[in-house]
């Protein structure tokens, strides 16, 4: 877990437990390894993972402290940043004016719809949906999430992810790469969302590049990583007030104790629930006041 790329605690754990079943496949009697391994080379195969020298799981959240939310300010620079790279480029003329819009564009739409980075590499046009009870959003009213994360052993799970109004700045942005911007990259037939310059699917690899450019001319702290703009999506919805259920939906959480972790509410956000919490406390003691005696 040390070193230059130190491994996160549940990578150890997991690569652990692996090891640890194994040893108590070969080491079961009732398979014959024992005895064959004592005929073949004379030693029998022994457990080597105990409570004493394996990770423990001891912590509910076991992610990097440095993947939180960000602050709307430095949402803020973000987003900024990323259209005055768009803006230079074509100021002084330079090539990737195209590729500089499309991560503006692509950074946008994470944090919009809070997508992971496999769930946004694999994204197609077709998965722009519309929504009935947002007419106004056109095929902008919904994301549907083809490749979502599985669970061991099972195929990626679908969801469909609501575009809600106070990002719905989101479709004019959408709409301009879909219409003007992505077929300047001469695609083709191809179906991805978001292509290279060679007219390929954008990667996962290489979303962590666009991200972390631009985080460098926003002059964010270097812990931050896309999948921070995922931890943004959930805590703003929880500050706009939308329930619980719906923000875990959104997000493809199955349980609703993943989507807490997630969250990075403000102090701002919780001094406004304490004062409403202690106004109707006093409007309550007041109606209790006046009441008959």
């Amino acid at each position: 877990m040390s070193g230059m790329n130190p491994l996160a605690h549940s990578t150890v754990r997991g690569q652990q437990g692996d090891l640890q079943m194994f040893c108590a496949f070969v080491t079961d009697g009732r398979y014959g390894w024992a005895s064959a391994c004592q005929e073949a080379f004379g030693q029998v195969p022994v457990q080597v993972c105990h409570d004493w020298n394996t990770a423990d799981h001891v912590a509910e959240f076991e992610g990097r402290p440095g993947r939180r939310a960000l602050t709307y300010e430095e949402l803020q620079r973000l987003f900024d940043a990323a259209d005055d790279r768009v803006e230079h480029k074509r100021k002084s003329r330079r090539k990737g004016v195209l590729a500089a819009w499309r991560d503006a564009v692509l950074l946008k739409s994470v944090y919009a719809y809070g997508t992971r980075r496999r769930e946004t590499s694999m994204l197609d046009l077709p998965d722009l949906r519309h929504n009935p009870r947002a007419k106004d959003y056109g095929r902008f009213g919904a994301l549907e999430v083809r490749f979502g994360k599985a669970s061991r052993g099972s195929p990626p799970k679908c969801r469909t992810v609501l575009t809600v109004p106070e990002v719905d700045w989101i479709v004019p942005v959408l709409q301009e790469w879909v219409d003007e911007v992505r077929p300047g990259f001469a695609p083709g037939g191809h179906r991805a969302l978001w292509v290279t310059e060679r007219c390929g699917r954008l990667g996962v690899r290489r979303l962590d590049e666009v991200f972390a450019t631009i985080r460098e001319h926003a002059r964010l702290p270097e812990e931050l990583d896309l999948h921070c703009l995922r931890h943004t999506y959930i805590t703003h919805l929880i500050e706009f007030g939308y329930p619980e259920r719906f923000v875990q939906d959104q997000v493809g959480h199955a349980y609703a104790s993943t989507t807490a972790l997630y969250t990075w509410v403000s102090d701002e956000y919780r001094n406004r629930l304490l004062e409403a919490s202690l106004r109707r406390r006093m409007e309550r003691a007041g109606a209790k006041g006046m009441g008959p005696r």
